[in-house]
């Protein structure tokens, strides 16, 4: 016989749980702690399946009737009525908790825990700052590749046509992390790789023939303005021609001075993975002086205005147009160039052992531990050359015409 709303209100808790039927594989479930679950059982596929329906007296009696009325629908059209709710609750769910802006935040604290850099990090959070103010609270699954542009078009109406490329790049990364994670099935960012203005390749300035390192070289050992941290930065930069960051970021127990070795860690290079330089011995001793004027100081290029932190690729580009040499020519970043010109020019050197030097080898891991073993040798010999060509310079004081390779 069919319940009654006067039954459901009279039904009582007992010692176990029970039953009680209204008809057409529909009942009440009331547990011993009074709560009354509406439940349809049912057979789909030859199996015995129940489907939870909600509680007495949120469901009233009268809307858990049409809802085993829905499922039989469904029953009869041969979908599976538990399936189908559990479908449907996943799609709200990725309507109200799958949005651009929070696996956004996912990827980039995946990021963060995967020790990419604070600075990259901040970078990408910048970028996707852009996207997440127009579309970020919009379910990822509903976003378009229409949405996306306008968003696009927005940074390039500034002519900022780097950080627009830069931005459909950061935005299709969180949609591909979102496919990853089964979130989302495509990318729409994939179509818009030609929608945007291509922006101008510029390279970083830098002196790369000999005569102009001459005097680039000359002009740094005879600055004597700025910090010892300054002096001492712009020297091991001509010297080591490392990135900007991983020298004025170094702390002092990255260096062994003992077997002249630098370890930069892996958090702080750009393959993100640790990359041991050798010193030479006029790089050894620019850093046991450096060291004895800040060697109180965990950093080992620690800023004169804040201690607490190191100089800034600014002060050390600042320093560079005090000696003479403006944006246009050279920049700190631009050693890297000169050193990469001048070795390969100089004939004596595996084109391979200097891309190991610059940190250049690839991910492969058996390549990169060949390129360690196989030239390790090379590029503490190519190292202690440099220094000394280098220091030939030097030597040779005002005379420009002097060759450094």
């Amino acid at each position: 016989m069919p319940l009654t709303d006067i039954q459901l209100r009279q039904l009582k808790p007992r010692e176990k749980d029970y039953k009680t039927a209204d008809g057409g594989g529909l009942y009440v479930h009331v547990s011993t702690t009074g709560s009354r679950l509406w439940r349809f059982r049912y057979r789909f596929d030859g199996k015995q399946k129940l489907l939870a329906l909600g509680a007495y007296p949120a469901i009233s009696l009268a809307r858990a009737r049409e809802l085993r009325a829905e499922a039989k629908t469904l029953l009869a059209e041969g979908i599976d009525p538990a399936a189908h709710a559990k479908a449907e609750k996943a799609q709200q769910t990725a309507l109200t908790e799958h949005t651009f802006e929070k696996i956004a935040a996912e990827l980039v604290d995946k990021l963060r825990k995967e020790g990419k850099a604070e600075v990259t990090l901040k970078k990408k959070e910048w970028l996707l700052d852009m996207a997440t103010a127009d579309f970020g609270r919009q379910p990822i699954t509903l976003i378009t590749a229409a949405e996306i542009l306008k968003t696009l078009r927005k940074v390039e109406a500034k002519g900022n046509y780097e950080s627009a490329k830069r931005l459909r790049s950061t935005i299709g990364q969180v949609f591909r992390y979102a496919i990853a994670t089964a979130r989302a099935e495509n990318d729409p960012t994939y179509g818009l790789r030609g929608a945007l203005i291509a922006p101008k390749v510029s390279h970083m300035a830098a002196v790369t023939d000999a005569k102009g390192f001459g005097e680039l070289t000359r002009a740094i050992w005879a600055y004597d303005g700025g910090s010892p941290s300054t002096r001492a930065a712009m020297k091991l930069m001509a010297l080591l021609y490392t990135r900007p960051g991983e020298l004025r970021l170094a702390l002092w127990d990255e260096f062994d001075l003992q077997s002249a070795t630098w370890t930069i860690p892996a958090a702080r290079t750009k393959m993100r993975r640790e990359h041991t330089k050798p010193l030479p011995p006029l790089a050894v001793e620019i850093l046991r002086t450096l060291k004895h004027e800040t060697g109180s100081n965990y950093r080992a290029f620690p800023s004169s205005i804040a201690r607490d932190k190191p100089i800034s690729e600014n002060t050390l580009n600042q320093a560079l147009r005090r000696i003479g040499f403006d944006k246009h020519e050279h920049t700190s970043h631009g050693f890297r160039a000169s050193a990469s010109s001048l070795l390969n020019e100089s004939g004596l050197w595996n084109a391979d052992a200097i891309e190991a030097e610059l940190g250049h080898v690839g991910a492969d891991q058996v390549r990169r531990a060949y390129h360690r073993a196989r030239y390790w040798d090379e590029r503490v010999s190519m190292a202690d050359w440099w220094s000394d060509q280098i220091q030939k310079i030097l030597r040779k004081g005002s005379r420009s015409d002097e060759q450094p390779v």
